[in-house]
């Protein structure tokens, strides 16, 4: 088979540069030619990314395929089925368009070229061009709730989260390959061990993570957290070392070993822990404690909090991003109906931006690195 025969590329490699196949594109449109592609990491790089997978994702790194692309602000509002697009330098909103049904995040492509809108319940992905911020025709997808991207940019991974399972998709096409049904319930967010191989998935209503063998496409591992336990984000320690998952129910962040994928610890955030982004310096964590309207901040060399910014009046901090430059963490307020912008510097709320209705997953772009592997900007 297809799958079994695969060997990803790793993000970490002491191979001769490798290119991938175009993806991210909507279907329709031919893959550009190999040497225009960002290659895949070459030996130069191994030293570096065993000690920083973030190593790409300086200020200032942005790849030549987005280096010219305006800086925007992509906001799905869940409840009112449409895309709030706000310029970051000016605080405004200066687009609005409609999608389908309850649209959940917006995730950059593989090759950064294409931004997908996740419509969950009209069971489709619209693509943004984001050189215009104009969207395209929707591709037909089952409940697409988020969208990953294999290291090699071959496939698209579906968070099919009410069926309990990851659709495999061709990443340009959107054409289903396989489906992974999972041993939990509620599969939404995820990432990549550092040398891509094993891709881990939280599941939210079971309280559990699932460790995936990307080779094969196989769930060779559980992991129950604790009884009642709701993991939300995941993220990998820039050493590659640990995975953290929020918990929202536990009110923090769990610690789980890469290696053996084993809890090593817990960190208390503040209620309703939820979205996890890495500090562009790769030393700090930034946790959006939905629940307590406040975003903790932990580092990385402690694994303690270092400073709680708080929202004045409160709030409900959900997904979002740091900005290319790495002074803005920008977050949704879920319940609220607007946008956060907070100054990373100090922590203070710049701007409170009104957007509509259930705010979910938007995506700040561009953002510096090689790559997306998903999400609102996993980038390597």
């Amino acid at each position: 088979m297809r799958i079994a025969a695969l060997t990803l590329v790793g993000i970490i490699t002491a191979t001769a540069t490798a290119t991938a196949t175009a993806c991210g594109s909507p279907p329709g449109v031919a893959p550009r030619p190999a040497q225009t592609r960002s290659p895949a990491p070459a030996a130069a790089d191994a030293r570096t990314l065993r000690t920083d997978v973030y190593a790409h994702g300086r200020p200032g790194m942005l790849s030549s395929a987005v280096r010219h692309m305006p800086s925007r602000v992509y906001v799905p509002n869940s409840e009112s089925d449409e895309v709030i697009v706000i310029d970051p330098a000016t605080f405004k909103r200066i687009a609005r368009f409609r999608v389908g049904r309850r649209p959940q995040h917006v995730v950059p492509s593989w090759d950064l070229k294409t931004l997908w809108v996740n419509d969950n319940d009209s069971n489709d992905l619209v693509p943004i061009d984001p050189a215009t911020g104009e969207p395209g025709k929707p591709v037909q997808v089952d409940d697409p709730y988020n969208l990953y991207f294999s290291p090699d940019g071959r496939f698209a991974i579906v968070m099919a989260e009410r069926n309990n399972r990851l659709d495999i998709r061709d990443a340009r096409t959107m054409k289903l390959i396989r489906s992974v049904p999972l041993p939990c319930r509620g599969v939404n967010h995820a990432d990549y061990t550092a040398d891509g191989a094993f891709f881990i998935a939280s599941c939210e209503f079971s309280g559990q993570l699932v460790k995936v063998d990307v080779a094969r496409w196989k769930v060779i591992r559980t992991l129950t957290l604790r009884h009642g336990a709701m993991p939300q984000d995941v993220k990998l320690s820039p050493d590659g070392t640990t995975f953290y998952v929020a918990d929202m129910m536990g009110n923090g962040v769990w610690m789980i070993d890469a290696a053996t994928f084993r809890k090593r610890g817990f960190i208390p955030t503040g209620v309703g822990a939820h979205g996890l982004y890495v500090s562009r310096d790769s030393r700090s964590l930034y946790v959006s404690n939905r629940g307590a309207g406040s975003v903790a901040v932990v580092h990385f060399a402690t694994g303690k909090v270092a400073a709680l910014w708080r929202i004045p009046g409160g709030g409900s901090p959900d997904m979002g991003g740091v900005s290319a430059d790495g002074k803005v963490l920008w977050l949704t307020g879920r319940y609220h109906g607007v946008v956060y912008a907070f100054s990373t510097v100090d922590g203070h709320l710049i701007r409170k931006i009104p957007v509509g209705r259930g705010p979910h997953g938007l995506c700040v772009y561009p953002q510096p690195g090689r790559y997306s592997l998903g999400h609102t900007g996993i980038l390597r």
